[in-house]
């Protein structure tokens, strides 16, 4: 997705600067640019209708996880539309949906015994925010009404879900609109919120302190959980947290009641190396919630999930046994088979390890490529999942002028090469900073990825003759 201020809403990744058209009366993100139409997709490829080729190197939004134009899933749809495309869940169930939540939770991984499987990761947030309302609730802690989370974190579109997060372009036009009974704390951003005086570990200690005293601010007799992404994703860029610091949240949540959702809507579902992206935290920490989307479905089909902890569903069943909330599409059986498909590749092709042999690819050489570059602050991320922080100065930090969008200037120019990457804005607090995202798919060849950097190196090295 282009980057967005607050005066301008978000853009899909293709979009160039081709005027929107009168004609068409598909309302768009913007009214000013309007998307590249799309002819057709294969591998990592996207065909545009003016016969140009580009490398999806941000697989979207790191969503096409085992690339475009998959013929097995295909013919997975087909089969499953020939036998019934729809049905409510009010009522009925179908063997694919069963199918794809044993496939996925089979022995219960880390606790997690149930899954609910609805139609984007917003909605999944939500269903994550009700599910942990009720569990209070059920245990007769009704006073339970607050959230917390972290700064420059991203969680959803809805009103609720917009509520939790912290993208500050996002949110503009809703202010006094949101759930009001939300806060915000630092995020585990080191080559931002790190002093140089701190350790690692010393770090990671003032962000746990930072979180009790929070807790403790509201009256932890009143959180309902503390919601964060394991890896954050595109508001911020990458970021992995300090070492110890899951484990030590997980401590201060069980130590005042409050639920641990852990949401993997981007960096899960094999994106970071591992089905679930909270397995590589030291401390084998165990969330009460985990949400997941994008790579699940790998874009043919639109579907999420949430997860539940076993402990979780206990207190429902011993209170109103029945989760007090549903979508007419929830579990749809086309969804459902197309994720299952994919699951199915992943784990047959063992993708997610090649993810993690590729990802070391990629970081070694987006570190190589972008060595002489004076724009490149920061390189981090995990598995194929990767950003790039532009700064004015690698010495300082400093960041570039807002008003000049460098991530979107960079962006523009690798697209104009034949890559599409997924800039950011606001990376550091909402208004400064730049980065763009590089989340490819898993099936990306080493030859790809060398394209991939050397384009980006290039359009990198573009931007800084004109601006630097």
């Amino acid at each position: 997705m282009a980057p967005h201020r607050d005066d301008s809403p978000p853009v899909p990744c293709a979009a160039a600067g081709q005027k929107a058209s009168t004609a068409s009366h598909l309302l768009f993100r913007s009214f000013k640019v309007a998307p590249h139409m799309v002819s057709s997709g294969s591998g990592i490829h996207l065909r545009l209708a003016d016969g140009r080729s580009v490398i999806d190197a941000c697989a979207g939004a790191a969503v096409a996880i085992i690339g475009h134009g998959n013929e097995e899933v295909h013919e997975a749809l087909l089969e499953q539309a020939r036998k019934v495309s729809y049905v409510h869940t009010q009522a009925y169930s179908t063997p694919v949906a069963e199918e794809l939540a044993n496939f996925l939770l089979d022995g219960r991984p880390h606790g997690l015994d149930m899954a609910f499987f609805v139609g984007s990761g917003s909605e999944a947030v939500e269903s994550a925010m009700k599910l942990a309302r009720q569990y209070h609730f059920e245990r007769n802690e009704s006073r339970r009404v607050h959230f917390v989370s972290r700064r420059q974190s991203y969680h959803g579109n809805s009103i609720s879900a917009l509520s939790v997060s912290s993208n500050v372009a996002r949110k503009v036009p809703y202010q006094g609109f949101c759930y009001p009974h939300v806060s915000h704390v630092s995020p585990p951003y080191a080559y931002r919120y790190k002093t140089e005086a701190e350790t690692e570990d010393d770090f990671t200690g003032r962000l746990l302190r930072e979180l009790e005293d929070e807790f403790l601010r509201v009256g932890p007799e009143t959180v309902i959980a503390f919601v964060a992404e394991t890896v954050m994703g595109a508001t911020s860029g990458c970021v992995t947290a300090p070492r110890g610091y899951f484990r030590g949240v997980r401590s201060l949540c069980d130590k005042y009641g409050i639920l641990l959702i852990l949401d993997e809507i981007m960096c899960g579902t094999g994106r970071t190396g591992t089905f679930f992206a909270f397995e590589q935290e030291e401390g084998a920490i165990e969330p009460d919630i985990v949400t997941g989307a994008k790579g699940l479905g790998g874009g043919y089909a639109t579907i999420a999930a949430m997860y539940v902890h076993e402990r979780v569903i206990r207190a429902l069943r011993r209170g109103s046994d029945a989760f007090n909330h549903g979508h007419t599409y929830q579990a749809h059986p086309l969804s459902c088979a197309a994720s299952l498909a994919v699951q199915k590749i992943v784990r047959r092709d063992d993708l997610i390890r090649r993810c993690r042999r590729m990802g070391e690819r990629l970081e070694a050489l987006l570190r190589t490529e972008l060595a002489g570059c004076r724009s490149v602050g920061d390189i981090r991320g995990r598995g194929l999942f990767w950003a790039v922080e532009f700064v004015k100065d690698r010495t300082t930090r400093e960041t570039m002028d807002p008003a000049l969008s460098f991530g979107g200037k960079v962006y523009q120019a690798a697209f104009e090469r034949g890559v599409a990457v997924y800039p950011g804005a606001g990376t550091v607090d909402g208004v400064r900073g730049d980065h763009v995202l590089l989340a490819p798919p898993f099936t990306v060849t080493e030859e790809e990825l060398a394209v991939v950097c050397r384009v980006l190196r290039e359009a990198v090295e573009s931007q800084e003759k004109l601006y630097l």
